[in-house]
């Protein structure tokens, strides 16, 4: 018998790289995503076109309904399942808190609801993408045992998802885990998240389609690393005999101007800087007045989390994972990419 995954967030990056994994791992994978009145397929759409496939169902569906999540899981039945849906953007859970909250949040809770309701809570693994933004503003490098301190909806929101995922596992024997992931990039990352936004910008500049980028805050560091190496970690996080909680990361940070530097470095391009604050450029070292970087101060968030580092050393000790795929190699094949895409585009 093949096992079944039910996976909330099918279309997003997340989810289309453990779909494509699940299945290559024999399982039977139903995705759940939005009705749109735009397509929003494009990640996954190699596999759910494709004819005489019987391994891959997609499925209606909202993590603000409740009665659609109870009708999906009581029908499925799957052996496992991976919340991945969600707001996933931070400036934008500031415009949008509520929704944020209850998507993230509430969506959880719904879930795990559904899963206690059906009678499932022994039979069903849950996973829980979290996230390295509930623990906010903390100086030291970041583990399972890190006080959270959010600074934003998002991080408050999911730092909800986290709680409510450990309440349930201690309330009711479920298999439930928390996946508290690092910041993870890749071709498949969303167009107006930063990394993606700087190696489209990159790709258009040697096209010749664009002069510059416009960007906010440069000096926030972050830990980053390839999502596909973390989606083969909240594989092992479900796989392991026993359920619990999970920091990925890489264990190494780079501030924004240092993966503007290595995207630029891509296509041979040396960034130097000059000015401060809002004023400050990115130029090339080989031109000074040809200025490729700008500031806008729109692109701030109300709050901002300087500094993420986190340590991966309990998934490395008890799952055997660390991450395989390098920060400049990452850079590199996010950039090749675009400029393929951007080949194609007429935009």
């Amino acid at each position: 018998m093949k096992k079944k995954a039910l996976i909330f967030g099918v279309t997003g990056q997340d989810g289309s790289l453990l779909t494509r994994l699940l299945l290559k791992k024999n399982y039977e994978v139903h995705g759940v995503k939005r009705r749109s009145s735009s397509f929003n397929t494009g990640r996954i759409d190699d596999i759910f076109k494709k004819e005489g496939n019987k391994t891959f169902f997609l499925h209606f569906g909202d993590l603000t309904d409740a009665l659609n999540i109870q009708a999906l899981i009581a029908k499925i039945k799957p052996n496992e399942i991976y919340n991945l849906g969600a707001q996933s953007h931070v400036k934008v859970s500031f415009d949008t808190p509520e929704y944020t909250a209850n998507a993230d949040a509430i969506g959880t809770l719904r879930i795990l609801e559904s899963i206690r309701a059906a009678g499932l809570s022994k039979k069903i693994k849950f996973y829980q993408a979290s996230t390295s933004e509930m623990f906010g503003n903390s100086k030291k490098s970041q583990n399972e045992n890190t006080p959270f301190h959010p600074e934003s909806p998002y991080g408050t929101a999911k730092l909800f998802s986290y709680w409510i995922t450990r309440n349930y596992r201690s309330a009711y024997g479920m298999f439930a885990s928390n996946g508290i992931l690092f910041n993870h990039e890749g071709e498949y990352r969303g167009e107006t998240f930063l990394t993606r936004k700087v190696t489209i910008g990159v790709a258009r500049i040697f096209l010749r389609k664009s002069k510059y980028i416009t960007l906010g805050n440069l000096n926030a560091k972050r830990d980053w690393g390839d999502a596909q190496d973390y989606v083969e970690g909240m594989y092992k996080i479900l796989q392991h005999k026993n359920s619990g909680d999970f920091v990925l990361a890489t264990g190494k940070t780079y501030s924004v101007r240092q993966f503007i530097e290595n995207a630029f470095d891509c296509i041979n391009i040396k960034i130097k800087w000059r000015g401060k604050g809002l004023n400050e450029v990115g130029y090339d070292s080989k031109n000074t007045k040809r200025v490729l970087v700008k500031i806008d101060k729109k692109y701030f968030r109300p709050n901002e989390v300087n500094h993420l580092l986190g340590s991966y050393r309990k998934a490395k000790k008890i799952l055997k994972w660390e991450p395989k795929i390098t920060f400049k190699k990452m850079i590199k094949k996010m950039v090749l990419n675009d400029i393929n895409l951007q080949k194609k585009s007429n935009l």
